[in-house]
């Protein structure tokens, strides 16, 4: 059985446009993040962490690390038209708990 809430937040992942990545230089993220879209900071050809908003609509800022020597880290994939994809999901242990993956700039739920 589907919890009002998750269908809620499924219904606004379907109608909120799909996620684009802007990239900022240097190794650390703004500190205000834009409302749907993706923040990668990048240093020299080198991709340091992705930040965004909870997709859930809690604001929670999450950031996420794609340098090597982090654990746990992340990787991304960007297409031409900069649509995200992010490797492994991405699970929020505080706050609301999210669980999703994105995709081309999509955020699938996990249940």
């Amino acid at each position: 059985m589907i919890k009002l809430s998750e269908l809620r937040r499924r219904a606004l992942a379907f109608f909120i446009r799909r996620r684009r990545v802007r990239i900022t230089e240097g190794d650390s993220l703004p500190r205000k993040l834009p409302l749907f879209d993706l923040v990668l900071a990048r240093e020299d050809d080198e991709d340091w962490c992705v930040g965004f908003r909870c997709p859930c609509g809690c604001n929670e800022r999450v950031e996420l690390l794609l340098i090597k020597e982090a654990k746990p880290r992340w990787d991304i994939a960007v297409t031409r038209d900069m649509r995200p994809t992010l490797i492994p999901s991405v699970w929020l242990n505080k706050g609301c708990r999210s669980h999703f993956y994105v995709r081309d700039g999509r955020i699938v739920w996990c249940r």
